[in-house]
């Protein structure tokens, strides 16, 4: 992100500043609401079923995103002990990804008709497909079933017992280390995350519906 900067590409930088954090707000308050929905009020009693983004947002976390392109916003807490039913983690944790899916399929589709309508405006363009795309990065880095990211609590639910109970042990111990070997070899060269940024274009014509 910083190379925009260092290009004279200000707006492009201040665009892809406000879809992350509209992309990342709208992410955590899908948690925050599914939790809600689940019995669990501890998301809503600490003031993150909103979309505010201030009660999302971590500003280290945005920080990292600019300078190295990997970062996160404020986990919503939970407390499970609260929740209705045994699977509300495999939903609350689906919520985050689902929401990142929905921005992404109604925004862009709706400035693709507002294009057909005759609409021309250079930075809307730029914005939505920014928009579009990031949130489909979102959801699918997410959804890898490693370290903290929602991914791990809906992988058990698609495996048996014994398995699940293995995954949950070695998750616990290693999955935040594979997640950093993940980023850092990302940094380095290794085509992980350029994979998953290829996967994302290939998904934004899945959801082309106009």
């Amino acid at each position: 992100m910083l190379q925009l900067l260092w290009q004279g590409e200000y707006a492009v930088f201040t665009l892809l500043i406000v879809a992350l954090i509209l992309s990342l707000t709208v992410h955590e308050l899908g948690h925050a609401l599914v939790a809600k929905w689940f019995g669990d009020d501890t998301a809503q009693r600490a003031g993150r079923v909103t979309l505010n983004p201030l009660a999302h947002i971590d500003p280290m976390g945005l920080l990292m995103v600019v300078l190295v392109g990997f970062g996160f916003a404020k986990p919503v807490p939970t407390n499970p002990a609260n929740f209705s039913s045994p699977r509300a983690d495999l939903w609350v944790a689906a919520a985050g990804p689902v929401m990142n899916l929905l921005l992404a399929l109604v925004c862009w589709n709706g400035f693709l008709l507002a294009l057909q309508a005759g609409w021309q405006n250079q930075g809307a363009q730029v914005f939505f497909t920014l928009l579009a795309r990031i949130n489909l990065l979102l959801m699918i880095f997410n959804l890898l079933p490693i370290g903290p990211l929602d991914g791990h609590y809906i992988a058990p639910h698609l495996m048996p017992d014994k398995l699940a109970r293995l995954y949950r042990y070695y998750n616990a111990r290693y999955g935040a280390m594979v997640l950093l070997a993940i980023v850092i070899g990302s940094l380095m060269g290794l085509p992980i995350l350029r994979f998953v940024a290829e996967l994302s274009i290939t998904l934004l014509s899945l959801i082309t519906f106009v």
